[in-house]
């Protein structure tokens, strides 16, 4: 039996063709909330820990103000990747709308890594006072993950724009 109020009560269904972009948004949504709730907690928590610290001395203040910094460039990059997502979600994915988000996503991991560096001597003091040689190494593998970023970004960056370029080539000939 078929009545208007159980018809009214089905959810409409979502385009499958958007759904992955939708699990990124929430996915970017999540790590936007996630670091958000970082820095209101951990970074306060870690400022007053860390300033007062004798055997830290001025190496301190140049990490603390890299960590600071880093959310900075990470929010403006999480900007940029919803509105690429967006630009896939209305098939504008092949434009130069594109290609700008791609490039403010490579200059944000840019600036994260620099962020990263900055904090580096607070590392290595870390690293003498725990005796622990494999935390060098750990903060230049975190230093240097967002180049990694930047680079798939590039390459991403450049892809898109030769496509662009061979469709309005052949825009032209026809």
């Amino acid at each position: 039996m078929y009545t208007p109020l159980i018809h009214s009560l089905r959810m409409k269904a979502l385009p499958l063709k958007h759904a992955p972009t939708l699990f990124l948004k929430a996915v970017i949504v999540f790590l936007g909330a996630l670091v958000g709730l970082l820095c209101v907690f951990l970074f306060p928590m870690l400022w007053r820990e860390l300033a007062h610290e004798p055997q830290l001395g001025s190496v301190v203040y140049p990490g603390l103000i890299g960590l600071y910094l880093t959310p900075l460039p990470f929010f403006f990059a999480l900007v940029q990747a919803f509105k690429l997502l967006q630009y896939i979600d209305t098939n504008t994915a092949f434009s130069d709308f594109s290609v700008q988000a791609l490039k403010n996503i490579k200059y944000s991991a840019v600036a994260i890594s620099m962020c990263y560096a900055a904090g580096m001597p607070l590392v290595f003091v870390f690293a003498n006072l725990d005796d622990a040689p494999g935390a060098v190494l750990m903060g230049a593998a975190i230093t240097c993950a967002p180049l990694i970023v930047a680079t798939f970004a590039a390459v991403l960056e450049k892809l898109i724009r030769s496509a662009i370029d061979l469709k309005s080539e052949n825009d032209l000939t026809i």
